[in-house]
C-alpha cells in the first residue's frame, strides 16, 4: 500500500521523515561530573563506599523506559548495554565491543573511565580495584541473581563488604525523572500466536513438573506477552506489557499490571485464564505463594529483591532458566509463517529504498539520517510498520565502524564518494520482526575494502549454508563465520548471532551464535547471522541475515540434523565482491540467494525497480 504523501519515485530526502526514532541527543554528558559528585555525596551520607548503576530496569529489558535510563542520566552513556561501577577515586563505566568507541565519546571521561569487557570484566577490576574494608551498594531491583553472586565473590575477595541498598540512591538525585508508562495493551490475533493460553500454560507447568518446581515467577515481560497472548507498548521498539506472572504448578496463574493497561475486553479475556491483580500485589502475593514451596526465578531477568520476598517467606528459590524462555524461543508453525511473510514485506520495502538510495547518493549531498528517514518511510508505506525494532544504525565512512552507532543530529555525516555505508535496520510488523544490514558502496570502493567485505560475506555464506547435528551450540556455529578473518588475522567484537522474536524483541535468548552460546539449536528458532569487520577511522562492514533453524534430511544419516532457511530478502551489493576470493560453491550460494531475492520481491516493484533488481541481482559472473 502506497502513502500518496510519500511517492515511490521520490529522489530527494526531504520528502521521507522519521516517525518512530529521533536524532536528538538523550542524555547530557556535561553534567555527568556534577551528578556523579551528588551521587558520591549521597552514598557518603548512607556510609556506602561504592555502588553498582547498572544499565537496567528491574525486568532487565534491553529497552527501558525514560524513568529506567539511570545510567544515561547519570553518565550520558545511551547505549543498550552497560554498568558503571562508582568507588571513592574512580568511576568505571563497563561497556563491551559494540559501545568502546560511543561510551568514550558520549561521557566526560575526566569523571568516567570506560573499561572494555574485551580487557576485563567488573568482578576481575572489582578484586583489583575495590579498597579493603569498603562496603560496595547494588540495587536489589535491578540486580539479578546471577549478578549478586558474581559480585558477592569478587567483593569477598577483595575483602571489602556488598551491600544490597533498599532505596535507589540515583533515583532520589533524579528530581525530574519521568513517570512508569501505561501503555494499553492488545489481544494477540489467535491466528498470528499459533497457539492458545491454555495450551501454553500446560507445557510451562509440564516443565514445571519436570524440574519438580512448585511453580515459577515470570519476571521477563516477552515471556509473559507470549504466555498470555499479549503485546503492549510500554517501552521503545517492543511491544512489551511491562508486566509479572506467577504460574503454578497446579491452579490458576496471576497476572499482575497496572490496571491503567487494561481495557473491558482485555481484562475480560484475561481473566479467563488468569487473576488478574495489580502490580502493587505481587509481593504479597509471591510471599503467600512462597511459603513452603520452591520457586523457579530466571537467574537472567529476576531481581534479588524478589528472591528476598521468597526466602522471607520460607520458600526456596530455585535458580534457573525461565521455562517459558525455551518454548517461546521455537517458533510453531504460524509465528514461522508470520516471520515469513513480514520479511517478505520489509525485504520489498528494503529494495525500494536501495534502488532510490543508488540515485541519492550520487547526489552527494545525502546524509545518515537523511538515509534514516527514507527507509522508514518506505517501510511505512506498507500500511504495516507498527514501529521500527530498534534506532536505525546509519553509519557513513568512519561512523560505520561504531558497531551500534546512533546518529545524532550532532554526529549528522554526509555520505562522500569512496566511503562505505553501513546500515542496519528493522522493523515490527504486526505478524513479525526484522533485522538485516546492508553495506553499501558510495561511488567505487577500494581494494581493501572490497577484499573486507568478501572475507565478510564469506563467513556470512559459511553459516548461512552450515549443516550441523542436533545438540550442536551457537559457540560451536561461531568459528564458521570467522574463520576467513581470522586467517588474515582480522575479527569482530561482537557475537555472530543473536535469536530474534516472532513480533516481540529483536534480541532473544536463550539461544545465539557466538564464543558464549552454549544452548543448543533447535528447529524452530530464528537467529542472526551477522559477521563483520570494523576499521576505526575508517569503515564498518557488516552483512546481516536472518536464519530459520529446520531439519535437514540427509541420506544415511545416523541422527538428526538441522540447517538454515534464510528469512530476509535483500540484495547483497555485488559491487563490494571480489569473485576471485570466492569458491565456486559460495558463487553458486549467492546466485542462488540474490536469484531468490528477485524471484519473490520482484514482482512487487515498479518498472524501474525491477531493472535496478535485476542488475543488483544478476549472476556474479555475468
Amino acid at each position: 500500500m502506497s502513502d500518496p504523501a510519500f511517492p515511490a519515485s521520490s529522489a530527494h530526502a526531504p520528502r521521507f521523515h522519521a516517525r518512530f526514532q529521533s536524532f536528538e541527543e538523550t542524555a547530557d554528558g556535561s553534567a555527568g561530573p556534577g551528578r556523579l559528585a551528588a551521587l558520591r555525596a549521597e552514598l557518603a551520607r548512607r556510609g556506602i563506599g561504592g555502588y553498582v548503576v547498572p544499565r537496567a530496569d528491574a525486568h532487565q529489558n534491553e529497552y527501558v523506559a525514560p524513568g529506567e535510563e539511570r545510567l544515561a542520566w547519570l553518565t550520558g552513556f545511551t547505549g543498550s548495554a552497560g554498568l558503571l561501577i562508582v568507588l571513592p577515586e574512580v568511576a568505571a563505566l563497563f561497556v563491551d565491543g559494540r559501545y568502546t568507541l560511543q561510551a568514550a565519546a558520549q561521557v566526560d571521561t575526566g569523571a568516567f573511565t570506560v573499561v572494555p569487557l574485551a580487557e576485563t570484566s567488573p568482578e576481575r577490576w572489582l578484586e583489583a580495584n575495590l579498597p579493603v574494608g569498603l562496603s560496595l551498594g547494588f540495587d536489589p531491583w535491578r540486580t539479578t541473581l546471577d549478578g549478586r553472586d558474581r559480585f558477592a565473590r569478587a567483593v569477598a575477595n577483595a575483602k571489602g563488604v556488598l551491600v544490597s541498598v533498599a532505596e535507589d540512591p540515583v533515583a532520589r538525585l533524579w528530581t525530574d525523572r519521568p513517570e512508569p508508562p501505561r501503555a494499553p495493551l492488545r489481544l494477540l490475533d489467535a491466528a498470528l500466536a499459533g497457539e492458545e493460553t491454555p495450551s501454553k500454560l500446560a507445557r510451562v507447568r509440564e516443565a514445571l513438573g519436570k524440574d519438580r518446581l512448585d511453580g515459577a515467577l515470570i519476571s521477563d515481560p516477552h515471556a509473559t506477552a507470549w504466555l498470555f497472548n499479549v503485546r503492549g507498548g510500554d517501552v521503545a521498539h517492543t511491544p512489551l506489557p511491562l508486566a509479572w506472572s506467577l504460574v503454578p504448578a497446579e491452579g490458576r496463574p496471576q497476572l499482575f499490571l497496572s490496571p491503567a493497561k487494561l481495557s473491558h475486553e482485555v481484562r475480560a479475556v484475561l481473566s479467563d485464564v488468569a487473576d488478574v491483580r495489580h502490580e502493587d500485589d505481587l509481593e504479597a502475593a509471591l510471599t503467600d505463594f512462597a511459603a513452603g514451596r520452591t520457586v523457579r526465578l530466571d537467574q537472567a531477568t529476576a531481581p534479588v529483591h524478589l528472591a528476598e520476598v521468597v526466602e522471607r517467606a520460607g520458600g526456596k528459590v530455585a535458580k534457573g532458566a525461565d521455562p517459558v524462555s525455551a518454548l517461546k524461543a521455537r517458533k510453531n508453525a504460524a509465528e514461522i509463517a508470520g516471520m515469513r511473510a513480514a520479511h517478505l514485506r520489509d525485504g520489498v520495502a528494503l529494495t525500494r529504498f536501495l534502488h532510490w538510495f543508488d540515485g541519492a547518493a550520487a547526489s552527494g549531498t545525502l546524509t545518515e539520517i537523511d538515509a534514516v528517514e527514507a527507509l522508514e518511510t518506505f517501510r511505512r508505506e506498507t500500511g504495516q510498520l507498527t514501529d521500527v525494532s530498534f534506532p536505525t544504525i546509519s553509519g557513513a565512512g568512519p561512523n560505520g565502524a561504531i558497531v551500534h552507532y546512533r546518529v545524532t543530529r550532532a554526529t549528522n555525516r554526509t555520505l562522500q564518494p569512496g566511503e562505505l555505508f553501513l546500515l542496519d535496520s528493522g522493523a515490527q510488523y504486526p505478524d513479525g520482526t526484522t533485522d538485516v544490514t546492508r553495506t553499501l558502496a558510495v561511488g567505487t570502493p577500494t581494494a581493501d575494502m572490497r577484499a573486507h567485505f568478501t572475507l565478510v560475506l564469506k563467513g556470512h555464506i559459511a553459516l548461512s549454508r552450515a549443516i550441523f547435528p542436533k545438540g550442536t551450540t551457537g559457540a560451536q556455529l561461531d568459528t564458521l563465520a570467522r574463520q576467513f578473518l581470522w586467517a588474515a588475522g582480522l575479527d569482530f567484537e561482537h557475537g555472530t548471532g543473536h535469536g530474534v522474536g516472532a513480533g516481540l524483541s529483536v534480541h532473544e535468548g536463550p539461544a545465539r551464535i557466538s564464543k558464549l552460546g552454549h544452548v543448543a539449536l533447535e528447529e524452530g528458532m530464528i537467529l542472526s547471522n551477522e559477521p563483520g569487520y570494523y576499521r576505526p577511522g575508517a569503515y564498518g562492514i557488516r552483512i546481516e541475515n536472518l536464519i530459520l533453524v529446520e531439519p535437514r534430511a540427509i541420506a544415511g544419516a545416523e541422527k538428526s540434523f538441522f540447517g538454515f532457511e534464510t528469512l530476509t530478502l535483500a540484495p547483497i551489493d555485488r559491487r563490494l565482491i571480489d569473485t576471485d576470493l570466492l569458491t565456486a560453491e559460495e558463487i553458486a550460494w549467492m546466485d542462488a540467494y540474490h536469484a531468490r531475492v528477485a524471484r519473490e520481491v520482484g514482482p512487487a516493484l515498479d518498472g524501474d525497480e525491477q531493472a535496478w533488481l535485476a542488475a543488483a541481482t544478476a549472476p556474479l559472473k555475468s
